[in-house]
């Protein structure tokens, strides 16, 4: 029997209960032994992160892209999580599993974090849960159908927002000034001007206030 060390990243209760009860059905066959924690937020989930014994021994991530901001504002997302664990510790299979379904940030998360599993929580079921952990297991990457809808459609497109585009649609719907954006993003307030222009053009966003931007970033997803 082999021992597998599993982190979930994870706020809501029903859906760690439906990842208990996935692992508890493939642990039926004893082939594996499944050792399981739970964070419930980003800071409960750097905890387990800077544990560098715990890392170095853990085979599963699961992570939650929308789980709430760390204290420190040094993770915005489980996307940044996911990022950091795949610099830190690459021989760790990270899972994604997300309500989101905008193209852009599915492939935002796709190119950034390229995950051994995507799945969407509109497609899941008990038995996708369970044969998305199974293909981690023995073969991934596995993807829920609206995923492989999404690689098929639109993988091809060059348009990427990144980490730095993140932080600053953050820090916008926090109302930071402009000369604390230049500070906190490290660029130049025409920097800034061009990133804003550059999200406006992506997200398909008219006029000159940020008040548009940041409502469709809310509404896709990005903050």
């Amino acid at each position: 029997m082999k021992i597998v060390k599993v982190l979930i990243v994870e706020d809501h209760p029903l859906i760690v209960n439906a990842y208990k009860q996935a692992f508890e059905h493939i642990a039926k066959d004893k082939t594996f032994l499944f050792n399981i924690d739970v964070a419930l937020n980003l800071d409960e989930a750097s905890t387990f992160y800077n544990n560098q014994s715990y890392m170095a021994k853990c085979n599963l991530v699961f992570l939650d892209v929308q789980v709430p901001v760390s204290s420190d504002k040094s993770l915005l997302s489980g996307e940044d999580l996911g990022l950091k664990i795949r610099e830190k510790y690459p021989e760790t299979k990270v899972a994604i599993l997300t309500s989101l379904s905008d193209n852009y940030r599915l492939r935002s998360i796709l190119k950034g974090i390229d995950p051994d599993a995507l799945l969407l929580k509109g497609d899941l079921t008990p038995g996708e849960l369970i044969r998305g952990i199974q293909s981690l297991l023995s073969k991934p990457p596995y993807y829920t159908v609206t995923v492989l809808e999404h690689l098929r459609r639109s993988m091809t497109t060059e348009i990427d927002i990144d980490s730095t585009d993140r932080k600053l649609l953050y820090e916008l719907s926090l109302s930071t000034k402009n000369t604390e954006l230049c500070e906190i993003l490290n660029l130049s307030k025409a920097g800034v001007e061009k990133r804003k222009r550059n999200l406006k053009i992506i997200l398909e966003v008219e006029g000159e206030s940020d008040r548009e931007l940041i409502l469709e970033a809310r509404n896709r997803g990005f903050i």
